[in-house]
C-alpha cells in the first residue's frame, strides 16, 4: 500500500493535532465525542470565547473568531460568531493567549509552599511551572519530593517536577540525603516528573564520573530529559558537558555564552527572577531564528519580585519594552517551553491541548484579566478564585515529617572565631544583581590571640556555615566584602543547595544569637543586634518555606530587609537574605564557602582564609 500526501497530513498545525492525540492516552471515548460534535457545531461548548484576538503561536499571528471548550480541551479555533456556549465570555478585543510556562524555577526559593505560590502566579497568567525540588530534597531527601508532589497534586497551577541529580549538590559539604541512580529509578517514573534536573555537577559530566553517568542513562532509558547547569563553560569542556546529554541552561549571563549553547542544540533559559536577572543582557543576542530555541524563567523569585513585577507576564513586558516582537516573547513563554519539555498537551490553542487561557487587554503591558485553566476561570483581575490548598507538610510511610529538620552538634560563639596567621585574607567578593562572586583580596586586623577583628571602618565581615543535618559539629569560616554589615548579624537556613544554616555578621556574639534562634525555630531568617532578636520569620517546612500566606512572608521578608539595611548597615545596593543565601553554593564561580570551608570553584578545591602576604 502507498501513502499521498493530502493537503491535510501535509499542514503542519494537522500534524501536530494528530500527535497529541497520538499520545494522549487518558483521552476518553466521551471527550472525544464531545470535542467532535462541538467541532461540527452540533453541540454547544462548555465555554466559548467570543470577539477576541487568538494568539496563533503555531503560524505567528493573530486571528479573530472563537475559542470554544469541552471538557477542560480546545474544541474549535476560529469561526467567529458561528458556535455557540453554555457559557460566553465576552473577550471585547482583548488578546487571547496560551497561559505561561515558568521552564525553571525552584518553588522553596520563594519561601511559601507549593499551594501557596500557585495562588500567587496564576493570577499572572502562569498555568504550569517546570520546579526542581533539589533544595528540599537536599534537605530532606524523597521524603521532600513526597511533600512536593502531594502538596501540589490538587492545585490550580499545574507543577511538573524534575527529579533533582545533584543530592548531595557536591562532595564539598554536608547536606540532608544522598540519592544515586537507583534511589531516583522510582521517582523519574512518576508521569508529573519530566526528567533529571539541574545536572550542577559538571565536573562529574565532563571527567566521566561514573555515578553522574549512570543518573543520565538513566533518565535516558526512561525517555526523560536532563536539564542542564553550565555557568562559565566554553571550548573542550562545554561540548565533553553536552556530549552528556544536556538538554537545558538558565545560567547564561553573556550573549556569547547563549549563542555558544544554542549553536550546538541546547534550549536556553532566559531567567529574570529575584536574585538573578539576565533576561536584558540577552535579549540583544535573539533573533527570529534562534528564539525558537529560547524559553522564560524565573528560577528563584521571591513574593516581593511577584507582587510588585509579576512573573511570565514581567518577562514579556520586558521582552516587548526592549523591542522584541511580541509573538516571539509570546512563543518563549509558551510554544517553546512546551516543546522543549515534551508538553504535548498545551502551549498553544490546538483541538484536544488544554485550554489554559490569559485573557490580557494589549501586548505591551500585558496586564492579565481573566485566566482559564483547563477551561476553568480560575482568577480574575488579580484575584485567585478557587479556595487555596492547605500549605501543611503531610507524613510519609513510616511517620517521616517535614518539619523534623535540624540536628546541630556542638555549637557555642567560640565555634566563630577566625584565627590567622596573616593580616593579607582571601575574600568573598559579592557582585550587587548576580550570585557570581569574585575572589578578592584584603588587609584586616587580628586582636592579641591573632584572631579575625571586625572593623566599622572597612567592608570586610565574617561569614559562617553551621551544619545542621548530621551533627557533625563543621563550622565552615571566612570572609566577605561587600555585604556592608556595619553591626549585629544574619543568619538564615536557606543557603544553596544544602542549606546548612549561614550567617553574616560584626561580632561573634551576635553571630551565635541569630544561629541559636535560628535552631530553635526550626529554620528561618533572624536579625540580632546587641543580642536582641531585631525580626525573625520562621520557616517551619523544612527551614525553607512558610506555613502562612504570601502577603505574610512579604511583610516580614520587606521588615528583614529594611531593617538589615537601617538598623544593621548592610549594603542597600543588595538583597541582604537572597544574596547571602547564595554565597554557599560552590557550583557558581568564583569563591564560595560551605560548612567544611572556603571553596575556590576556578581551582576547584579549599583554600584557606589566608592570602600570601602582599
Amino acid at each position: 500500500m502507498s501513502f499521498r500526501a493530502t493537503p491535510a497530513l501535509s499542514n503542519p498545525l494537522f500534524f501536530c493535532f494528530f500527535l497529541f492525540f497520538a499520545y494522549n492516552k487518558d483521552m476518553t471515548k466521551n471527550t472525544l465525542k464531545k470535542l467532535i460534535a462541538v467541532a461540527a457545531g452540533r453541540r454547544p461548548a462548555e465555554l466559548l470565547v467570543r470577539g477576541g484576538k487568538i494568539a496563533d503561536v503555531y503560524s505567528g499571528r493573530f486571528i479573530e473568531g472563537d475559542l470554544a471548550i469541552a471538557d477542560g480541551l480546545v474544541a474549535v479555533i476560529g469561526g467567529a460568531g458561528s458556535y455557540q456556549g453554555l457559557e460566553l465570555i465576552d473577550a471585547d478585543g482583548r488578546y487571547v493567549l496560551p497561559a505561561f510556562i515558568d521552564s525553571h524555577i525552584h518553588i522553596e526559593s520563594s519561601f511559601l509552599s507549593p499551594p501557596e505560590l500557585g495562588r500567587l502566579l496564576v493570577p499572572r497568567g502562569t498555568a504550569t511551572i517546570i520546579a526542581d525540588p533539589h533544595e528540599v530534597v537536599n534537605v530532606a531527601g524523597l521524603a521532600g519530593l513526597d511533600y512536593m508532589l502531594q502538596a501540589s497534586g490538587d492545585i490550580a497551577l499545574d507543577i511538573k517536577f524534575m527529579a533533582p541529580s545533584c543530592v548531595p549538590c557536591t562532595p564539598f559539604e554536608h547536606n540532608g540525603a544522598a540519592l544515586d541512580a537507583a534511589a531516583l529509578e522510582t521517582p523519574l517514573k512518576h508521569e508529573r516528573i519530566l526528567g533529571l534536573g539541574e545536572m550542577m555537577d559538571y565536573q562529574g559530566v565532563i571527567n566521566e564520573n561514573d555515578d553522574v553517568l549512570e543518573k543520565i542513562l538513566l533518565a535516558l532509558k526512561q525517555g526523560k530529559l536532563i536539564d542542564g547547569h553550565s555557568p562559565g563553560l566554553g571550548g573542550r569542556d562545554l561540548s565533553a558537558y553536552m556530549a552528556g546529554m544536556i538538554h537545558t541552561d538558565h545560567e547564561c549571563s553573556t550573549v556569547e555564552e547563549m549563542q555558544k549553547r544554542l549553536g550546538m542544540g541546547m534550549y536556553v533559559m532566559l531567567r529574570q527572577g529575584s536574585a538573578c536577572r539576565d533576561l536584558k543582557k540577552l535579549l540583544p543576542g535573539l533573533t527570529g531564528e534562534n528564539s525558537r530555541r529560547c524559553v522564560l524563567c524565573t528560577d528563584d523569585c521571591q513574593p516581593r519580585t511577584i507582587f510588585e513585577e509579576g512573573h511570565i507576564d514581567n518577562h514579556l513586558r520586558l521582552c516587548v519594552e526592549y523591542g522584541l516582537d511580541p509573538m516571539t516573547a509570546l512563543r518563549m513563554a509558551t510554544l517553546n517551553a512546551a516543546e522543549c519539555f515534551g508538553l504535548k498537551d498545551r502551549g498553544g490553542f490546538a483541538p484536544g491541548l488544554r485550554a489554559d487561557i490569559a485573557l490580557v487587554d494589549n501586548l505591551r503591558d500585558f496586564r492579565v484579566e481573566k485566566v482559564f485553566i483547563k477551561g476553568k476561570l480560575s482568577a480574575r483581575d488579580g484575584r485567585f478564585l478557587p479556595p487555596p490548598a492547605p500549605p501543611r507538610a503531610p507524613a510519609r510511610a513510616g511517620g517521616t515529617v517535614l518539619r523534623a529538620s535540624f540536628h546541630v552538634k556542638d555549637f557555642s560563639a567560640r565555634r566563630l572565631v577566625l584565627p590567622l596567621v596573616s593580616d593579607h585574607v582571601w575574600v568573598i567578593d559579592i557582585s550587587p544583581g548576580s550570585v557570581v562572586t569574585g575572589k578578592g583580596k584584603a588587609a584586616v586586623k587580628r586582636d592579641s590571640s591573632g584572631a579575625f577583628q571586625f572593623d566599622p571602618a572597612a567592608d570586610v565581615a565574617k561569614i559562617a556555615v553551621v551544619e545542621r543535618h548530621r551533627n557533625t559539629g563543621n563550622v565552615g569560616l571566612g570572609l566577605i566584602r561587600g555585604y556592608g554589615i556595619r553591626r549585629g548579624a544574619v543568619a538564615v537556613s536557606v543557603a544553596h543547595d544544602s542549606h546548612n544554616i549561614i550567617a553574616v555578621g560584626a561580632g561573634d556574639g551576635d553571630m551565635a544569637a541569630a544561629v541559636e534562634r535560628l535552631i530553635a525555630l526550626n529554620g528561618g531568617a533572624v536579625l540580632v543586634r546587641d543580642g536582641a532578636i531585631l525580626e525573625e520569620m520562621p520557616l517551619p517546612l523544612g527551614g525553607l518555606m512558610s506555613d502562612q500566606s504570601g502577603e505574610w512572608v512579604d511583610r516580614k521578608l520587606r521588615s528583614l530587609q529594611q531593617k538589615a539595611v537601617d538598623d544593621l548597615g548592610v549594603n542597600d545596593k543588595i538583597e541582604p537574605l537572597m544574596t547571602l543565601c547564595f554565597m554557599s553554593l560552590p557550583v557558581i564561580p568564583c569563591l564560595k564557602i560551605t560548612d567544611m570551608g572556603l571553596f575556590d570553584t576556578s581551582a576547584f578545591k579549599f583554600i584557606p582564609v589566608e592570602a600570601e602576604d602582599k
